[in-house]
């Protein structure tokens, strides 16, 4: 016969439950102690990564930048009046000089126009000497009278002195001698009032011609205006250089303004570099400069900075004061350098693939034996081209990788075989 036993499944369950307590107690030790083991650090082969040595010394702040050469003397030539392209004479490359015809144009109306303003001109010069006839006729009649005006008192004058002579010899009457003498007054009278009259007329033919003459001017004005535009449908280079553009077409109609060539000076070119906008706000104006055109070096002068900002760079023009290599040609493509200042005795090293001026970044710096590497915290200064300067962090000596390591943003420690 069975005997119940209660004791035993009581101790049955505590054991396990204890067991339970102790299984889980060890799975969260392991799960502790398993968050605190690192990962081993990956691998990197030495040859993929670029590795610098931080230095002490003199360090030359510098920009880079790519440009063109564009000549410093361009003349746009522009449509005077409107036209239809007859014929390019002259394709773009050639020499050409202030007389040269690039472009003919054709515009029938304007020639007509010239035409119609030369037969007013020759009506209007025409009605000037008519009138200017008609004035001195009038004028000469004016003198006429003066004259037969001036006899009238001549023997007016006469006669007065004779009656007046034959009155003390008592040979003529009181009233002979006041009637000659009335008459003589008359005359002067006649004679004063013909004078003003022919002053007056002289001032009035001037002034008459004078309208005339505004007219015929006036007119002139317009014909010659005719006439250079008609000669401006003979386009000319207007200065010494090459023909760089003709953005025109034979049988294309412009009207006036339109861009129909560019001329430029290949003897005198200047660099137009464009700089990111980031490190454009050092560069000023006298700076110095070297341009490369793949053929030679030449030294420059930072000459102009655009104010404004065009696809995230400023053009900054540079001055060239050498000898230009050959080769060098308007357009051509080149690289310009501008030396912003000279620090003296800073820490710098090579400039990494990422990191700004004056921020704090990242860097793997390598151990004593190589073989491994450390991210270290990294405070940047004043930047160059290159080179970038070192204010805290690394100490002369010190080497570190300067690769993009984005790739290894969740490791702090790399080995480097």
């Amino acid at each position: 016969m069975d005997v119940a036993r209660p004791d035993l499944a009581r101790k049955k369950k505590v054991r396990r439950v204890t067991y339970y307590s102790l299984g889980g107690f060890l799975l969260v030790l392991v799960t502790l102690g398993l968050q605190q083991v690192q990962p081993s650090a990956p691998r990197v082969d030495r040859d993929a990564l670029y590795i610098d040595t931080v230095r002490r010394g003199p360090m030359v702040r510098e920009v880079r930048g790519r440009g063109t050469l564009v000549p410093e003397n361009i003349r746009w030539i522009p449509a005077t009046t409107e036209g239809t392209v007859e014929r390019i004479v002259i394709d773009p490359g050639a020499k050409v000089t202030l007389e040269s015809v690039i472009v003919e144009l054709s515009n029938p109306e304007l020639e007509h126009q010239a035409r119609e303003a030369e037969l007013n001109l020759r009506a209007a010069e025409a009605r000037y000497e008519n009138r200017k006839v008609e004035l001195e006729s009038e004028l000469l009649m004016q003198k006429a009278g003066l004259a037969s005006v001036e006899a009238a008192l001549v023997v007016a004058r006469l006669e007065a002195d004779a009656d007046a002579e034959l009155a003390k010899d008592g040979l003529a009457s009181a009233i002979e001698l006041q009637r000659a003498q009335a008459s003589k007054r008359e005359h002067e009278t006649r004679f004063a009032l013909e004078e003003e009259r022919l002053g007056i007329a002289e001032t009035t033919k001037a002034a008459k011609l004078a309208v005339e003459r505004a007219e015929v001017d006036r007119l002139r004005a317009i014909w010659q205006l005719r006439l250079d535009q008609v000669a401006a449908l003979q386009v000319r280079a207007g200065m010494r250089g090459v023909l760089q553009q003709v953005p025109v077409e034979e049988g294309q109609r412009v009207s006036a303004g339109t861009s129909l060539a560019r001329v430029g000076d290949p003897t005198a070119l200047k660099a137009e570099l464009r700089i990111a906008e980031t490190q454009a706000k050092d560069v000023q104006i006298g700076q110095v400069a070297a341009v490369d055109t793949r053929n030679g070096v030449v030294p420059g002068s930072v000459v102009r900075i655009d104010p404004a900002v065009e696809e995230g760079t400023v053009t900054v023009d540079v001055a060239l004061e050498g000898d230009l290599p050959r080769g060098a040609r308007p357009d051509l493509t080149v690289a310009g350098t501008i030396e912003l200042d000279r620090l003296e005795d800073v820490v710098f090293i090579g400039r990494p693939v990422v990191g700004q001026e004056e921020s704090e970044v990242g860097l793997f710096r390598l151990d004593g034996e190589g073989n491994g590497a450390t991210r270290t915290r990294v405070l940047l200064g004043r930047s160059s081209a290159n080179t970038i300067e070192v204010l805290d962090g690394l100490v002369p000596g010190d080497q570190v990788v300067l690769s993009d390591m984005s790739a290894w943003d969740e490791f702090d420690r790399l080995r480097i075989d």
